[in-house]
Parts: C-alpha cells; sequence; structure tokens
C-alpha cells in the first residue's frame, strides 16, 4: 500500500474506531481509591481495598445536581415574565398619555379657534337647523356657546 492510501484508509476508519473506543473506556465519573499499603506504597484503584485499610476518594463523580436548580430556573423564568410583562404594560401606558396627549391638543386647538370665532362680534354666525335650513345664531346662543369653548379651552389647553 502507498502512504496517501493507508492515510485514506486511516481517515475513514478514525471516526469508527474513536466511537468504539469511547464505548470501552470505563466513565471518568467513576471513583478512584488512593491508599497506601503495608510496603509503604501509595495505591490507586477503582475499587477500595479490603480489610479495614484507610483509604481516600480521588476523581470521584461530580458533585450532584442543584437539586434547587429547577425551582431557580422557574423562578428566575418568571421574573423574566413579569420583567416582559412589565415592559408592556409601560409601553401601553405610554402609548394610551400619547394618544390622549394628541386628542387633548386637537381639542384644545378647535376651542381655542371656536373661542376666536364666537368672540368676534363683527361675523354673523349661521347653523343649520333639522330641515336643512341656515337659521342665525343670536347673541344668547352665542354668548352660551363662547361660554362652553372657554370652558373646554381651559380644561384642555395646558399652555
Amino acid at each position: 500500500m502507498s502512504g496517501s492510501r493507508i492515510a485514506r484508509t486511516l481517515i475513514r476508519i478514525a471516526p469508527a474506531a474513536a466511537l468504539a473506543f469511547a464505548f470501552v473506556m470505563p466513565p471518568a465519573s467513576a471513583a478512584t481509591y488512593k491508599w497506601t499499603d503495608a510496603n509503604g506504597r501509595i495505591v490507586y484503584s477503582d475499587q477500595p481495598p479490603t480489610g479495614g485499610i484507610r483509604y481516600d476518594v480521588v476523581g470521584g463523580a461530580p458533585p450532584p445536581d442543584n437539586p434547587n436548580a429547577v425551582r431557580d430556573m422557574a423562578n428566575k423564568e418568571a421574573e423574566l415574565r413579569k420583567a416582559q410583562k412589565d415592559r408592556a404594560e409601560t409601553a401601553q401606558k405610554a402609548e394610551k398619555a400619547r394618544a390622549d396627549s394628541v386628542k387633548r391638543a386637537d381639542i384644545c386647538q378647535q376651542a381655542r379657534a371656536a373661542v376666536r370665532t364666537y368672540s368676534n362680534q363683527n361675523e354673523v354666525l349661521h347653523t343649520t337647523n333639522d330641515k336643512g335650513e341656515r337659521v342665525i345664531i343670536d347673541a344668547a346662543e352665542r354668548q352660551r356657546r363662547l361660554a362652553e369653548q372657554q370652558r373646554l379651552s381651559k380644561e384642555y389647553c395646558t399652555d
């Protein structure tokens, strides 16, 4: 076999060999035991010593998962949902306030224009009755409408 042919074969079988090796190897989380034998040698083993010899566990299994992790995660998720809800409510309130402000400004503008119109005594004002006929607004009706528009102007105009 030539060198390039061997390399191609190795490249093809390498993933399968790595997978097989992973299944044959003992799990890394298995405990390892350490003790000193009767001759003073330090011994490492995957089995604890017999005969009441004192030993230490080294490289043992990882500590158990946080038993409160699920509850903590649920609490964090609930806090996140609450924060999102609060932001949405704040945005909704801000939009409502903006719409109210636009509406108030519109009413203010109309009321001020009406006050100017009803205050001008030189202008003859007309309205239309139920029959579609033009009717002149008399002085008493003009005063009533002027007072109403002044009230709206005071209520809706902030400047």
